[in-house]
């Protein structure tokens, strides 16, 4: 079979996500449209990389290398999103300080499109995310929490509609419960809003109203707990119309994303990056121009 019969037969009649194996580069073509999502989580302010002898840990990570990777990955494909699932604050001497100023300049600079909050953001309280907040060059997008009765009103997108190359990509964000994890000081009248009713909604909105062609969650919650605490695969088996949760919170390490089923008996991928930058996430969706079918072709850690 040649080249070309080969990423038709693959492509064809893919209206659902099935993660494979197939390398962007077989999709290089003008009748498909690839969109390549780069994602991190808990990156907790590693702006340099990790210094020690741990060579699980020594010269990796950090945001420099981020923005290598960003900036290496547009020019191959410019089609590509690089997202964050929140826990950018805390974890290193830059946050203690320049609190989460630096921090944001530096993800702008890096060139992430998109990220959403964590625990972590709360731990200087709400002004401590208010007086950094006009240094992100990226929307901060936060759909469960509701800050209508604090100083944060208003400084948070719901949701984010991206379009690469004709196809709409809408992201919503949703967090952890905060009550018993974060002071009630540090987080003030901040409501939390059940994040699968809201995932729920939002994805609909995304999908129906607004006509995205790919759907993504992020989320704080956490990979998997024990308990009855909400987490990303629990997104994943009651949502409908979301495509990919890029998780954070738990610092997971996923060799591969997790396939799991929806609500409808469709596949959503879940992924999470473990933490620090120390690996990068990447899932590569591919769209049949014609048809407008999509397929997650190719997923990879850098």
């Amino acid at each position: 079979m040649d080249r070309r019969r080969f990423i038709r037969s693959v492509a064809a009649g893919t209206a659902g996500i099935t993660l494979g194996t197939v390398p962007y580069e077989l999709f290089a073509h003008e009748d498909f449209i690839t969109i390549s999502i780069l994602h991190t989580n808990d990156i907790h302010c590693h702006i340099e990389p990790f210094t020690g002898t741990n060579e699980r840990y020594a010269n990796k990570g950090g945001l420099a290398r981020i923005a290598k990777l960003a900036t290496l990955q547009r020019q191959k494909n410019p089609n590509t999103l690089l997202l964050d699932a929140g826990d950018m604050f805390q974890g290193t001497p830059y946050f203690n300080y320049f609190k989460g100023e630096l921090m944001l300049k530096v993800m702008s600079e890096a060139g992430y499109d998109a990220s959403t909050i964590g625990n972590h953001e709360f731990d200087n309280g709400l002004q401590g995310i208010k007086n950094p907040l006009p240094n992100a060059e990226f929307p901060i997008i936060s759909s469960n929490y509701d800050f209508s009765d604090t100083i944060l009103s208003g400084s948070f997108p719901e949701y984010k509609i991206f379009k690469r190359d004709g196809v709409k990509i809408g992201i919503y964000g949703v967090g952890i419960e905060l009550e018993n994890l974060v002071g009630k000081k540090n987080y003030g009248d901040t409501v939390y809003n059940d994040p699968l009713v809201v995932a729920q909604k939002m994805e609909s909105f995304l999908k129906n109203d607004k006509k995205c062609d790919l759907v993504i969650c992020l989320s704080h919650l956490g990979l998997r707990y024990r308990d009855k605490k909400v987490s990303d695969l629990d997104l994943a088996a009651e949502t409908s119309f979301t495509d990919l949760i890029i998780g954070g919170h738990t610092h997971s390490y996923l060799e591969k994303p997790l396939e799991e089923k929806n609500k409808l008996g469709q596949p959503v991928i879940v992924n999470q990056a473990w933490w620090g930058g120390l690996v990068v996430g990447k899932v590569d969706f591919v769209f049949e121009k014609s048809k407008r079918n999509k397929k997650a072709v190719y997923s990879d850690l850098l």
